[in-house]
This record gives C-alpha cells, sequence and structure tokens, in this order.
C-alpha cells in the first residue's frame, strides 16, 4: 500500500486518534452520539474499552451496528479542514488478553478501572468507511481497503514483543529522543503502520504515535523505519 493511499491515510488517522465520537441507535431508532476512547488492534480494527452502564453499550447489545468518527488537526483556521475518517460497522465484545494490554498501552490511566466488572473490551469490525482528507476531499473506502497486508500483520504482531524490548532496554535515548525529549519516553506498541511511546511520567502527557512513512510488512523494515525518524530527528 502507497504512502498516500487513502486506507493508509484512514489508518494514520484511526491509529493517532485518542478520542473519538462513537454513534449507536437506541431501541426505538433514535441515533445517539458519545464520546469514545479508542485504540486499533495490529489489523487496524478499531477497540474499546466501555462499560455495561453506559447508554452506548446498552445500544450495542441490542443493534451492534455503529459508526467511529476520528479526526486529525485542522490544516486551517477552517475546521473543515480538519481530516478525519467515519469508520462504519459492527461491534462486538471480544475477551482477548493482549489486545485489552494494547488498550491500555495507548491509556494507562485506565488501569485504575480497566478491570471492574462493568468494563469490557470491544472490537467494531469496519465495513466501509469515508475519509475526508481535507476541505471538499472525501473518499469512499471498502473495508478491504483499510485492511493492511494480513502476512505483514501477522509477521509484526509475532516480533512485537521482542522489538519493544530491543528498543526500550538497547535503545531508551533514541526512544526518548523520538517521544521528544523531555525526561524517558518507552515504546509500547510496532505495527506495520507505525509505533506508540509513551512517557514514563504519564502526566507528562499522551502515548504518541509515530507513523511510518509507508507500511512495513519485516522487522528490518521497521528498523529501517526507526533508522530513518532518527535520522531527521537528530538532523532536525
Amino acid at each position: 500500500m502507497a504512502e498516500d493511499s487513502p486506507g493508509f491515510q484512514a489508518r494514520r488517522l484511526l491509529r493517532a486518534a485518542r478520542v473519538g465520537t462513537l454513534a449507536t441507535t437506541d431501541p426505538g431508532g433514535q441515533p445517539f452520539a458519545s464520546l469514545v476512547t479508542p485504540a486499533t488492534a495490529p489489523d487496524s480494527s478499531p477497540l474499546l474499552l466501555i462499560s455495561s452502564l453506559a447508554e452506548h453499550t446498552r445500544h450495542l447489545r441490542a443493534d451492534p451496528r455503529c459508526a467511529l468518527l476520528v479526526a486529525g488537526l485542522p490544516e486551517s483556521t477552517n475546521p473543515q479542514t480538519t481530516p478525519r475518517v467515519t469508520i462504519t460497522g459492527t461491534a462486538e465484545p471480544i475477551d482477548d488478553a493482549a489486545l485489552k494490554a494494547r488498550w491500555l498501552a495507548i491509556h494507562p490511566y485506565a488501569a485504575l478501572y480497566a478491570d471492574f466488572a462493568d468494563f469490557s473490551l470491544w472490537r467494531i469490525r469496519p465495513a466501509a468507511a469515508l475519509l475526508v482528507s481535507g476541505f471538499a476531499r472525501a473518499t469512499r473506502l471498502r473495508a478491504t481497503d483499510l485492511q493492511p497486508n494480513r502476512g505483514a500483520v501477522a509477521a509484526l504482531t509475532a516480533a512485537e514483543a521482542g522489538i519493544i524490548t530491543h528498543c526500550n532496554t538497547d535503545h531508551a535515548a533514541a526512544m526518548t529522543l523520538l517521544g521528544g525529549g523531555a525526561g524517558p519516553w518507552r515504546m509500547v506498541t510496532a505495527d506495520v503502520d507505525g509505533c506508540d511511546l509513551a512517557p514514563a511520567d504519564p502526566e507528562a502527557g499522551p502515548v504518541r504515535r509515530i507513523a511510518w512513512a509507508a507500511p512495513v510488512g519485516s522487522a528490518e523494515a521497521l528498523r529501517g523505519e526507526l533508522v530513518r525518524l532518527l535520522h531527521r530527528a537528530r538532523s532536525g
């Protein structure tokens, strides 16, 4: 998938999002929107940790159809220049410790309540999407347009733990440089589209998404992207 492909642009927005708007439908057919805090699975499927007490969770249990809107930063003072993507699909609860750990790596503050009995992890299965990459620039996407290469996802998922350990143990200074240089930072996720870096002090700021220039298919290609980004950070 090329760097400028709409599918890759949409995934970059999804993976960088720390907040979004979830649209559901109540049993009477009334649309409802709420704030949620998404993360993504290695294959870019959106993940939500939500409470059974929440209105949107009750809606999803009755009707799993939903939409998720996430946005980047506007290109100008006109809010319509904000890049954003709306994912439509179905949501389902999922009991997966690895995916829950991935969600918590992106939202570490939630460790205070993540194990409460009323909270559970949900996964949105995308059916389609609408990418608006700026003012009057809209592209409709199919589910297949959003999916990274399955072989690459499997390869990077298998290598992720080793990559993270190596980077944090042997290249701690480099991780801090990529994170912004203010205090220690560490890698907490790595996938085909980028990686996430978290400050050692949770109060220092949110987890930061670092995107590759293009999707990678192997641990070696991921290393090349890190070297490129570090070279740019050091020279800039």
